[in-house]
């Protein structure tokens, strides 16, 4: 029996896009069983009900407090009874009780722990590394600290940018995760 992803996004859905395209050959061992978002009405959740996967948004302007945002989106994933909880471009952090609850896999444009928040291009451009790289973690209660499940160098270019940075990050980021997403789902077969 396949696993069960439930994929959380924030914007356009192009690393979903990714787990998608994969979860369509059964060789993959996953199905996205839904999709939410923070961001109602955002291109993952669009690529979502194209695809026919159900989807949910949980905003946080529309909870009283960020405790109430992250019960009722805690809620909305347990509803799918996930095996995994895959980030793709999710924005937002995560409470405890939260990242306690599911298994969570998440996917930061460095070779953590170097360069851990939401400014890690700009961050590693500005210290000068030589190279960079796509991390694929699991989700804990810190930002960015989770243990490493794997990991790609990405060169550093003379002339650089973040735009040409994040270009050759998000082309080694896709695969990678695919591929650490079906490992990890192995066990679920």
């Amino acid at each position: 029996m396949p696993a069960r992803l439930v994929v959380l996004a924030s914007g356009s859905g192009t690393t979903l896009q990714a787990v998608l395209d994969a979860s369509a050959d059964p060789a993959f061992g996953a199905t996205v069983v839904a999709v939410g978002s923070d961001v109602a009405g955002c291109g993952a959740l669009k690529r979502a009900a194209d695809h026919g996967v159900e989807t949910f948004a949980v905003a946080l302007a529309e909870q009283p407090d960020r405790t109430a945002w992250n019960l009722a989106l805690a809620d909305r994933i347990a509803a799918y009874r996930p095996d995994l909880v895959v980030l793709a471009g999710f924005m937002r952090v995560l409470a405890g009780d939260v990242v306690r609850r599911f298994r969570i896999v998440n996917t930061h444009p460095s070779l953590l722990p170097a360069f851990p928040g939401a400014h890690a291009l700009r961050d590693a451009l500005a210290a000068g590394a030589e190279r960079t790289g796509v991390t694929v973690h699991w989700v804990d209660e810190g930002v960015d600290t989770g243990p490493v499940i794997v990991q790609t160098v990405v060169p550093i270019e003379p002339g650089d940018d973040e735009d040409s940075l994040r270009q050759r990050l998000q082309a080694a980021e896709k695969p990678l995760y695919v591929d650490a997403i079906r490992t990890l789902c192995q066990e679920y077969r």
